[in-house]
C-alpha cells in the first residue's frame, strides 16, 4: 500500500514541477456538473483541476521545495489547480466560477515558487489576458518608434513645405 501512494505522491509532484503555478482550492459543495464546469474551462486555458488527499498534496508540495504556508490551506475539501503557462486565466476562471460564496473558492497558490494568498490570487484573476498584455506591451513598445520617426521626418517636411510654398509665390 505504501508504494501505492507513493506513486500518486509522485505524480502529484509531477504535476507541480510541470506547472509554473498551482492554485489550493476549496471546492465543498461543489456539484458534480459545476465541477466538470470549471474543469473543462480550466482545460482550454491548459490548466487542470484535480483532487488528491491533502496528505497527499502536503507531501507532494514539500518533496517539491514549495512555500511551507500552503500546509495550513490544505484543509476540508481541497482541489488543486495547476497549468502551463496563464495563471491569470486559470483565476479568472475559479473566480467567476465562484461567484459570492458558492465555491471554488481560492484558499492560496504559488506563482514560480512564491506563496500567494487568496487576495493576491484574486488580484491575479482581475488582471487583463495573456494577449490583452502582449499586445498593450507591444503597443508601448513600438510608439517611441513612431514618435522618433515623426521627429526624423517632420525637418525634411517643414523644408519640403517652404520650397513648395515659395515656388508657389513664385
Amino acid at each position: 500500500m505504501k508504494e501505492v501512494k507513493q506513486v500518486i505522491i509522485d505524480g502529484i509532484v509531477e504535476k507541480i514541477n510541470d506547472s509554473p503555478f498551482m492554485l489550493i482550492c476549496d471546492y465543498g459543495g461543489m456539484t458534480v456538473p459545476k465541477f466538470e464546469e470549471v474543469r473543462t474551462k480550466l482545460a482550454e486555458t491548459g490548466a487542470k483541476f484535480s483532487v488528491a488527499k491533502n496528505s497527499f498534496v502536503k507531501r507532494a508540495s514539500a518533496d517539491a521545495s514549495l512555500p511551507e504556508e500552503l500546509a495550513e490551506f490544505l484543509k476540508g475539501q481541497t482541489a488543486v489547480v495547476t497549468g502551463e503557462s496563464d495563471v491569470c486565466a486559470a483565476a479568472k476562471i475559479i473566480k467567476e466560477a465562484g461567484k459570492g460564496d458558492v465555491p471554488p473558492q481560492v484558499r492560496a497558490g504559488v506563482l514560480d515558487g512564491e506563496f500567494l494568498d487568496a487576495a493576491k490570487v484574486k488580484a491575479l484573476a482581475d488582471l487583463p489576458s495573456k494577449e490583452v498584455l502582449q499586445a498593450t506591451l507591444l503597443g508601448m513598445l513600438n510608439q517611441p518608434a513612431q514618435k522618433l520617426a515623426t521627429v526624423l521626418n517632420e525637418p525634411g517636411a517643414g523644408l519640403a513645405r517652404v520650397l513648395a510654398a515659395k515656388q508657389e509665390q513664385g
